[in-house]
This record gives structure tokens, sequence and C-alpha cells, in this order.
């Protein structure tokens, strides 16, 4: 399984992730392009960071699942937000989401940027990650 800690020497981390993320060698890394808030038929799931990010991790979810995967095999997380303004909702859809998927805090690596714009200018936030899947 994934190893994730943070160790002495460095400060706690200020969000909702872990310093280090281990894969064991028995594990395929599979890197997942950037998700964003897209419903299945293209449409957004709303307009604003928050249902975005909620669709974004959604989609995430569904690709692992078509890998046989679910979150504990993540191994980091890379979060795009178009401005400062998008942050508040942006980080209230994660901390839901990641109370569901990490209820005991073991968050994989993750980083998150604030970016001047995405693809559209629509488009408020685009979430990359990187999973370990275990070999057949």
């Amino acid at each position: 399984m994934i190893r994730r800690w943070n160790p002495a020497g460095v400060a706690r981390p200020v969000g909702q992730y872990s310093h280090l993320a281990a894969v064991p060698a028995d594990h395929e890394l599979v890197f997942l392009s950037g998700q964003l808030g897209l419903l299945e038929d293209g449409t957004l799931a709303g307009p604003d960071a928050e249902a975005q990010t909620r669709q974004a991790f959604a989609n995430i979810g569904r690709l692992l699942d078509a890998l046989g995967a679910g979150p504990a095999n993540l191994v980091k997380l890379l979060t795009f937000v178009s401005g400062t303004e998008h942050l508040p909702g942006s980080r209230t859809a994660r901390e839901e989401v990641f109370a569901d998927w990490y209820p005991d805090g073991d968050w994989p690596a993750h980083s998150l940027m604030v970016v001047a714009g995405l693809a559209r200018p629509d488009l408020t936030v685009e979430v990359e990650a990187v999973a370990a899947v275990p070999r057949s």
C-alpha cells in the first residue's frame, strides 16, 4: 500500500496533504490528466469553483473506478485555481470530498496553484492526479 507521512524537521502541512508519499514496487504509476468541472455531456457542473471542484473530483473518482482503484490509490494531486477569488469555493468542495475519501486524514501529496486562467474563461478549477495501482 502507498505510504504517506510527514517527517520531523519540516513544518506540519498547512492543508490537507502529506509531505511524502511512497509507492511500493509492485504498483504501476498512472497519470490522470487534469480534470475539469465538466459533466459527462461536456457541460459545466456550475459556474462556481465549488461546483466545478466537486465535479473534477467526481471525474477523478470515475477514472479511478475504471482502473479498479480508489482514492487510497492517489499518490499526488495538483490543483489549479484560476484566481484567488475561487479559493474558498474550491477548498470547501475539496474538504467535503476529502472527508469522504480520507476520513482518517491519510491524504495524498497535494500542491495548489493559483493561475491567471485555464483553457476557457468559464473554467475555475482543474485537478491533476497520479495514482499507484497494484500490478495484475
